[in-house]
């Protein structure tokens, strides 16, 4: 099989993410695609919404979707072990066989080579990259050299129409009392309001 693996706080859950997570398994003939849950353990995120809600509303998102699998490995993983890298060779061990891909947002790009375990991520990776607005991916590339020493390693995905929601964004708009209603899943959405996540 071939498998996208896409990390994400999801903080709340978009549409955006299932849109790009979607796109990018039909451009790229993806069998799957794990929605992975970031650790709150990470001192790279200030995640203040309880792991329970996080999970519960990806849970929703996709509960009618024959593509997307939840995986909570990040979540559950122990100290000093959330990273990417490790990520990716959990996944390798669970799927020997199989085509692994990790999925990921322009916006990350330019800062993978500081990531934890940088270049060991890197050298042993397929990556695919979605667009992201007026981030020019293939200047990225080649503007870095460890990202150019293994650019063979990337796909790039151009999405065609500019899908911009972030999860800061509708976090923001509940907030202040806004309804942002039709950036997110109904049931995530509703599940939010009922539960006051934010």
């Amino acid at each position: 099989m071939r498998i996208g693996i896409y990390g994400s706080s999801f903080n709340p859950p978009t549409n955006g993410h299932l849109w790009s997570a979607n796109t990018i398994a039909q451009r790229e003939e993806l069998d799957k695609v794990i929605l992975l849950p970031s650790s709150s353990k990470r001192s790279d995120k200030n995640i203040e919404v309880a792991d329970r809600h996080r999970m519960e509303m990806l849970r929703l998102a996709v509960a009618d979707s024959n593509i997307f699998e939840i995986d909570a490995y990040e979540m559950k993983a122990v100290a000093g072990k959330q990273y990417s890298y490790f990520t990716m060779e959990h996944f390798r061990e669970k799927y020997p066989g199989d085509e692994l891909f990790f999925l990921m947002g322009a916006d990350l790009l330019a800062e993978l080579p500081n990531w934890t375990y940088g270049e060991k991520f890197i050298q042993s990776t397929k990556f695919i990259v979605i667009e992201r607005q007026n981030i020019p991916m293939g200047e990225i590339i080649a503007k870095s050299p460890m990202l150019r020493k293994y650019h063979r390693n990337f796909s790039l995905i151009y999405k065609g129409i500019v899908n911009e929601i972030s999860s800061s964004y509708i976090r923001a708009e509940f907030k202040s009392g806004a309804d942002p209603r039709y950036l997110l899943p109904e049931a995530v959405y509703w599940y939010i309001r009922n539960n006051n996540v934010y």
